[in-house]
């Protein structure tokens, strides 16, 4: 076993992950590390959509915004922390001004004003982009920061443990995934641990996350953090042969849905559940702003998310978007559209034929992205689903974003920062704010130090997996099929559609097979151990997760992206009035002998100091 010291140590090279390392080598801490299963892996480095969002504090205009307001905003989506809503808003110009710095350009007008535009609940010109590769150009420029600085990088090392004693935690224990011929344990000793490892994407068969992110949030379950808000996913529609979003401009262009049955037959499904073509392509539209599927918008533009779902899963047919071909009442010109759709493309040049034209005018590079992979859409249709996009919960943080473990903090999408409905984009404003303000906590406020146990509790974290090992090793592998298994079964059961009876009879299988594990999951060569591993984080989040979805779907009905049946056809039931009732509480899950899920009040937004002197004098006092 190898053994490092260090006083901090990130795990995760997205980037939440960098910005902290980062920002940690800035205010004073040299002897820091980023551990990383891959370097080049991840959500933010391989994801996108149209325009990738990154939502901040408005810089341009004149509608006067403050960092309250903006707190207001993100608390009032529901089930948010108002102390975490205020750090986000507060630090938000301070974050992306050093991103802009970095070198993402963000636009500017001629005078140098971030000009910006609305994004789903955004009341403000918030939102900006850089286009579809936002957060991997932020990425890029933070990995180059942090390699400027010679900060340590310790690739092909997946943790397996946060190791902790009394409370605090004391260090991580890792694998090399590389190797091929045995197993090599690594131990970072180190009184400050950040955990930025996205969020738990391969819980989901149907899912838009990059084939190279799995998350590993497990490790906090398993050392006994507290987690908020698990129930609140975000899913919507995504292509699946390359996975990316289709929002944005790809639905404001107006595309023809289809669908072909297994005998080929295709067709224009959508008109069959519209009066007119004019309430058709409103919701079309309207789905570029409203990406995510919203409980409240089933009559409206979430009505599109369903009759995809209806045509693939129930009906077993491939639903296409096809943009070489008008959709139905286009055929005959523009004037069918509401006067929204219209002023909107009118204002963009693109009253033009065909969606592809219109999308070629708007949004060039949107076509290029697929291009790029293999995906040639101005020619043949692009296959798409109901996915699962954002986990907007995960480990619950203070106004630091350190969990209840001493010296463990988290920070992504693995921090259960964001509530229930939030702005479009927030989450890469949320992960930049929290990595800095993990950093600022490690330096000028923890006090916590290495165990002097470190030695024995690593080694104790090593024998439970050797025995593990042991166990599971066999003359064939069953770990693609199993992995295969639990995540078409978290698609099907506790996805967008929720049926009460139908998770409660599942959540009781994933216990048998969290119980089975060692039998059923079985490995034949050392190459396969990082998988055997990864497979257990997957069921053990799947234990929590599903547990916080039907804690969440009894106790609050249709909330979010959460749409609780009872046992009928989910047509029949349109439209629903979301449950406003948990919009003040956080569900959370805890494991100890078994997962504990019960309900908090949110933090609300705090009364602060605005008095200069106050103010100044504390802050020197602090950083000297």
């Amino acid at each position: 076993m190898k053994i490092y010291d260090f006083d901090a140590v990130v795990i995760g090279t997205g980037c939440a992950g960098y910005n902290c390392a980062d920002w940690l080598y800035d205010l004073g801490f040299k002897n820091i590390a980023i551990m990383t299963e891959r370097k080049n892996a991840g959500t933010s480095r391989n994801t996108g959509s149209d325009k990738q969002t990154y939502y901040k504090l408005s810089l341009a205009g004149d509608e006067g915004d403050s960092a309250m307001n903006m707190a207001r905003t993100l608390f009032d989506g529901g089930a948010m922390d108002g102390d975490v809503a205020l750090c986000e808003a507060a630090n938000s110009a301070r974050c992306f001004m050093k991103l802009a710095n970095l070198g993402v350009g963000f636009p500017t007008n001629d005078f140098g004003e971030y000009v910006g535009y609305k994004t789903d609940h955004d009341p403000y010109c918030r939102a900006t982009s850089i286009g579809p590769y936002t957060s991997k150009k932020m990425t890029e420029v933070l990995e180059a920061s942090v390699e400027k600085k010679g900060i340590f990088i310790l690739d092909n090392a997946q943790a397996i443990n946060i190791l902790t004693d009394n409370g605090a935690v004391t260090g991580v224990l890792a694998i090399n995934n590389r190797k091929k011929d045995g197993v090599e344990y690594i131990a970072v000793r180190a009184p400050h641990v950040v955990l930025a490892t996205g969020g738990p994407a391969a819980i989901y068969a149907d899912n838009v996350y990059p084939l190279s992110h799995t998350g590993n949030s497990s490790l906090a379950l398993e050392a006994g953090a507290t987690f908020g808000n698990l129930s609140e996913w975000q899913y919507g529609l995504a292509s699946t042969d390359f996975r990316w979003n289709v929002s944005g401009t790809y639905q404001q262009v107006l595309p023809r849905y289809i669908s072909i049955d297994k005998d080929g037959v295709e067709r224009e499904f959508l008109k069959e559940y519209f009066e007119t073509p004019t309430e058709m392509l409103k919701n079309i539209f309207l789905k570029g702003y409203e990406w995510p599927f919203d409980v409240r918008k089933m009559h409206g533009s979430s009505y599109i998310d369903l009759l995809v779902y209806r045509e693939s899963a129930i009906l077993g047919r491939d639903v296409y978007m096809d943009f070489t071909r008008e959709p139905w009442g286009l055929e005959g010109g523009f004037e069918v559209l509401d006067e929204v759709s219209y002023s909107y493309l009118k204002n963009s040049d693109a009253l033009i034929p065909l969606p592809i034209e219109r999308l070629r005018k708007m949004n060039t590079r949107a076509i290029e992205l697929y291009r790029d992979h293999g995906i040639d859409i101005t020619k043949e249709p692009l296959k798409v689903a109901v996915c699962a996009q954002h986990n907007n919960g995960g480990v619950r943080i203070d106004s630091n974003w350190q969990t209840n473990i001493k010296g463990f903090y988290t920070v992504g999408e693995a921090a259960g920062s964001l509530g229930i409905f939030r702005p479009g984009g927030s989450a890469l404003n949320s992960c930049q704010v929290g990595s800095m303000r993990a950093a600022e906590h490690i330096v000028y406020h923890s006090n916590n130090t290495v165990s002097d146990n470190f030695e024995s509790i690593a080694k104790g974290a090593v024998d439970r997996a050797n025995e593990l090992i042991e166990k599971t090793k066999a003359e064939c592998s069953t770990l693609k099929n199993m992995r295969s298994r639990y995540g078409k079964r978290m698609s099907r059961d506790f996805a967008f559609l929720r049926d009460i009876a139908v998770m409660s009879d599942s959540i009781s299988k994933i216990r048998e097979d969290i119980e089975s594990f060692s039998e059923d999951n079985l490995w034949k060569e050392y190459s396969e151990i990082p998988s055997l591993f990864k497979n257990l984080d997957i069921i053990r989040m799947q234990e929590a997760v599903a547990t916080a979805i039907l804690y969440t779907a009894k106790e609050f009905g249709s909330r979010g992206s959460g749409f609780v049946l009872d046992g009928t056809d989910f047509m029949d039931r349109l439209p629903v009035e979301e449950n406003t009732a948990g919009r003040g509480q956080i569900v959370t899950v805890t494991k100890c002998e078994d997962i504990d899920v019960c309900c908090v009040p949110v933090r609300p937004i705090p009364e602060r100091d605005l008095w200069f002197e106050r103010v100044w004098n504390k802050y020197n006092e602090i950083r000297g």
